[in-house]
């Protein structure tokens, strides 16, 4: 489930992204969802039910159920047409439980990638608490923040981990790189769409 979870996972927040931009209709991302979250919650409930039990392999799959249920939420509120405030709230505590992850990757697994994997996810679940919690007009600056996500979290490294290299020291030392490289650019639009923002306000 894992390498294929997050590959697929990949695919949903691809194409949610393109919906923030956009580019595709809400109603036809709403089901991809709806397939995506429902696989990424029945499977992981089977794995747990036949894993040995251990803390840390129920911790690991536990983690599927955040992204399952986020596109589950997020197909049923595109479909039904449902106020995000909901969808919203839950984002924050999954955003919560996100900056947990990447600090038990960082402090118990020494694993910077996957630390810092965590805290971009626990920063796009943010802007969606933003966006649907708080009421924000971000959906432009989500889909960009999202679109970059779905390559470099989601469908790049689980196409490299199904060709056995993910965990070869120059893959890490490169995806090091690139994962600062994109937070990089998160502030840089961040400052951009804040100076946009102010002369609008300006100007009013």
């Amino acid at each position: 489930m894992g390498d294929a979870g997050l590959l697929l996972s990949g695919a949903a927040l691809f194409l949610n992204s393109l919906m923030l931009l956009g580019r595709a209709n809400a109603k036809s991302v709403a089901v991809f969802n709806l397939f995506i979250g429902a696989l990424q919650v029945i499977v992981p409930f089977y794995l747990i039910a036949v894993s040995d039990q251990s803390n840390w392999t129920i911790y690991s799959l536990a983690s599927i159920f955040l992204f399952g249920f986020t596109y589950l939420y997020v197909g049923v509120t595109l479909l039904k047409d449902l106020d995000g405030s909901g969808l919203g709230w839950y984002s924050l505590w999954v955003a919560v439980l996100a900056l947990i992850y990447a600090a038990v990757a960082y402090v118990h697994f020494e694993d910077i990638v996957s630390a810092l994997t965590w805290l971009m996810w626990a920063y796009l679940w943010f802007l969606f608490f933003l966006s649907m919690g708080m009421n924000k007009k971000i959906d432009i600056y989500i889909g960009k923040v999202a679109m970059v996500q779905s390559w470099l979290t989601l469908t790049f490294p689980a196409l490299l981990s199904m060709t056995g290299i993910w965990k070869s020291s120059q893959v890490v030392e490169a995806w090091i790189y690139f994962s600062i490289a994109a937070i990089v650019y998160f502030v840089y639009i961040t400052v951009k769409w804040k100076k946009a923002t102010a002369r609008t306000e300006r100007f009013a």
